[in-house]
């Protein structure tokens, strides 16, 4: 009689061999190379795709479950938030222009993400790179879903937030984070990698997630603090796949070296530039403040970059160009931004207004090399106006720079009295750019950027009309047929805080409530 032979149980490392690498095959009907063309279109050389690593050595069963388990957290807390009227708990209704920032030009951008990751996974030969695409693609879906969901509470109450899909694809200021994912999404996969799960991902994602959270917290709405921290949780995985990207890639050939480097320049460079709404936001739009926005690029950029590039330089990977550049900005953007957005208030769905006293003396204290010499005097000046009854709403159309799609605010580096402004020529147009480094992504690919769609340009050419507009009739007001074309209701989602429908109505919730 044979002896029974028991199947031993598979360890942790096989098992995540066996539902990850084993899920592969080599293809023979037709060659490898046409099933995954875009691997290799790059230049990038990869010799041992199995040297890809994945330190987390997540299965998809057990993703679900993890997932499931956050899921039931954060809509139990979502939930109490909305049946305890928990909006009227927050610090100042002023804080909701933050969220309507956030839903309108941030949450897009996981589905944009969602979506370049399925695309880059599906391109990747190697299995490892493979299910680690597929599991930040979902994780992706799942941030918008749950990011709409949470904020969604707000919706009920407030404007500014019942187009933000439509207004994605319109307004002008939501051009920038649009250009940015697009860009990244119709590159090849490699680049994509390095554009999203790296640069943005691993060196600036602390900049946008844990201040905004931090913010969240301090101005009572815990509904969104709930999904930041659930959010938050997966991008320590998604900072793990940035990071073995790059090594991957410098690591099967010296070739790679050079393609890499490129890369992280022009992707520091955009997502830097994407980040200065969030500097806006948590310098200006936050009633109760934590950190500034020096303060935090101080502590995750200069601090945890400076440290990683000190890493990386065993490969022959140096700072990106546009670093110093971006360490001096940090006395800057969130004053230009905030500047920027008081004058073209009329033209946004979210509010704006002038800094109180006390919000002053604060900006004063964070930013003791540049506000009160450069900035003070500008918003007390807005504020005298304002009180006189003379609130100026800028009506025109400023040019914008080709790469970044942001308005040309930026100062030039040492000198924040004088606006920098650069210009390339390509086939017989000029082109207009913010920044040194937006003019040399510009000048390495211009058959790409000469295709942006930007706002100021096609509202000039009469593209941002409602069928049927005709600019030719009397009294025509473009600002007012633009504002149609966006769906933005003039007078509610729009102007200054100060007499808006948000600001008293929370007004008067609160003294019911009280």
């Amino acid at each position: 009689m044979d002896t029974r032979v028991l199947k031993r149980k598979l360890g942790l490392k096989e098992r995540y061999a066996a539902m990850t690498r084993g899920l592969g095959w080599e293809t023979t009907y037709q060659p490898m190379d046409k099933v995954y063309p875009y691997d290799t279109y790059e230049g990038i050389k990869i010799h041992d795709w199995d040297a890809w690593q994945d330190p987390f050595r997540l299965t998809i069963d057990a993703y679900w479950k993890y997932q499931g388990e956050k899921e039931r957290k954060l809509y139990a807390v979502i939930d109490a938030f909305a049946q305890n009227n928990g909006f009227l708990g927050i610090s100042d209704a002023r804080y909701v222009n933050a969220l309507k920032l956030f839903i309108q030009g941030v949450s897009p951008l996981e589905y944009y993400a969602h979506r370049g990751f399925a695309h880059a996974g599906r391109a990747f030969r190697g299995e490892g790179a493979r299910v680690a695409c597929q599991m930040q693609s979902i994780d992706e879906l799942r941030h918008y879903q749950t990011e709409t969901h949470a904020i969604s509470t707000y919706n009920k109450y407030f404007n500014g937030m019942h187009h933000a899909n439509h207004w994605f694809d319109r307004v002008w200021y939501l051009s920038v984070p649009k250009s940015f994912f697009e860009d990244a999404c119709t590159a090849g996969p490699f680049e994509f990698l390095t554009s999203v799960s790296f640069s943005f991902e691993y060196v600036l994602t602390n900049l946008l997630f844990v201040p905004f959270m931090s913010g969240a917290a301090h101005n009572g709405d815990m509904s969104t603090v709930t999904f930041g921290f659930s959010a938050q949780s997966d991008e320590s995985r998604h900072m793990t796949l940035g990071i073995e990207c790059i090594k991957f890639m410098l690591e099967q050939d010296e070739g790679n070296v050079p393609i890499v480097q490129r890369w992280i320049d022009k992707w520091f460079w955009r997502g830097y530039r994407l980040l200065t709404i969030v500097a806006m936001m948590q310098d200006y739009m936050l009633p109760k403040r934590g950190l500034s926005w020096k303060e935090a690029w101080e502590m995750y950029a200069e601090s945890n970059g400076g440290a990683l590039f000190n890493d990386l330089a065993r490969y022959g990977i140096r700072e990106p160009k546009g670093w110093a550049d971006a360490c001096d900005g940090k006395h800057h953007i969130s004053h230009q931004a905030w500047n920027t957005f008081y004058n073209y208030a009329a033209a946004a769905p979210f509010h704006t207004w002038v800094p109180t006293d006390e919000e002053l003396d604060w900006l004063s204290q964070k930013y003791p090399e540049s506000f009160d010499r450069y900035y003070r005097p500008l918003f007390e000046y807005y504020r005298e106006q304002q009180q006189a009854g003379n609130r100026f709403y800028n009506k025109n159309l400023p040019m914008l720079c080709t790469t970044c799609q942001i308005p040309m605010l930026f100062t030039e580096p040492g000198d924040p009295t004088k606006i920098c402004y650069r210009e390339s020529h390509y086939q017989g147009d000029t082109y207009h750019f913010c920044s040194d480094h937006c003019k040399e992504i510009f000048d390495n690919e211009p058959e790409k950027f000469v295709q942006s769609w930007l706002p100021v340009h096609q509202i000039y050419q009469g593209h941002c009309f409602k069928p049927g507009t005709d600019p030719t009739q009397k009294g025509f007001d473009p600002l007012a047929a633009v504002l149609d074309y966006y769906e933005l209701q003039f007078g509610r989602d729009n102007l200054d805080f100060e007499g808006s429908e948000d600001q008293k109505n929370f007004a008067r919730w609160r003294a019911g409530a009280a």
